[in-house]
């Protein structure tokens, strides 16, 4: 029996329930086997009824082989609500929390190939300190000076960005050697090990036309010293690129192209790729990926979402060894 797929339903006032029917509709039965959803039971029928939705799904307290093949398979998580579109904020970050909790705890065990997170509102998780679901696990794994990587990943490019959910105004000071050497090390070990290739990495600068690399930018005495250090480790890497020419047509020369914040990679490759993209996060001890989009709450109970990203999210699990 291959190992389980997690998908966790991530924030109740979304569109995460029409996209997991949707994504459910559009998978092999083979597949439908392995994959158990952590969220709450009752939550989900009810948005399944006011979606009209007729897929079925059954209560289960564990992880078990030929369980229910044909229904999904739904480990309750308690949750207080009266509108299943419009559970508070309170009562959506408890139940959040307690999903994560015991999907980091599932996603440890051998049994387990993979977890899916559906998207969030990210102050559910820590409104204060702004953080996302990559920095949450990466907490949740303790993962030591920011190691962890978030790849946006689409068959034909992958972009990572070297600082993820912080204001704009803190980049600059936020950037350093270090790293950069760091992410840049666990995006290659781990490219290696998903897609059995050595990337091709691009890496941009932080100012237009960066900085036109006078002595004091961070082009010149953060990246390109970083650059310089990741050649002669013998990563396949070039830069410091331009960013406002490189995704005109210079990316399709990159397996990944790497910038130094989260909007200066994200909204050009979104603009290339729309849904079909995941988001995978490496350096955690268990895979994790997730749509890449968020909650979408302008269309909420509408049937307008697309469920794209979250099909290749399951997929992309299924098709590992």
């Amino acid at each position: 029996m291959k190992k389980k797929i997690i998908i966790v339903a991530g924030d109740p006032n979304s569109i995460n329930s029409e996209i997991i029917a949707k994504t459910w509709k559009s998978i092999d039965t083979s597949i439908k086997k392995r994959v158990y959803l952590i969220g709450n039971f009752d939550l989900i029928r009810e948005q399944f009824k006011k979606l009209k939705c007729k897929t079925s799904i059954r209560k289960v307290s564990q992880l078990k082989d030929n369980l229910f093949p044909k229904k999904i398979k739904i480990i309750d998580i308690p949750l207080n609500y009266k509108n299943p579109f419009k559970v508070s904020l309170p009562n959506s970050t408890k139940y959040i929390t307690k999903c994560f909790n015991l999907a980091h705890k599932l996603a440890q065990n051998d049994e387990v190939k993979g977890l899916i997170n559906c998207p969030i509102d990210k102050k559910l998780l820590n409104k204060s300190k702004k953080i996302g679901v990559t920095e949450f696990l990466a907490s949740k794994n303790k993962i030591k000076q920011n190691s962890e990587v978030m790849l946006i990943h689409n068959k034909k490019l992958s972009v990572v960005p070297i600082t993820t959910h912080i204001d704009i105004k803190n980049v600059s000071q936020k950037i350093n050697i270090n790293l950069i050497l760091k992410k840049m090390t666990t995006l290659n070990k781990n490219f290696k090990k998903l897609f059995n290739k050595k990337p091709k990495i691009g890496i941009m600068g932080l100012n237009p036309h960066n900085a036109e690399l006078k002595r004091n930018s961070e082009e010149v005495k953060l990246i390109y010293p970083a650059i310089l250090k990741l050649k002669s480790k013998g990563f396949n890497v070039k830069g410091p690129l331009s960013a406002d020419t490189l995704f005109i047509n210079n990316y399709k020369k990159y397996d990944v192209i790497v910038g130094m914040y989260h909007d200066q990679v994200l909204t050009p490759f979104k603009s290339l790729f729309q849904y079909d993209a995941i988001n995978v996060t490496l350096g955690l001890n268990y895979l994790r990926v997730s749509p890449d989009h968020g909650p979408a709450k302008d269309i909420v109970n509408k049937n307008k979402a697309n469920h794209l990203s979250l099909l290749r999210c399951v997929n992309f699990i299924n098709s590992l060894n």
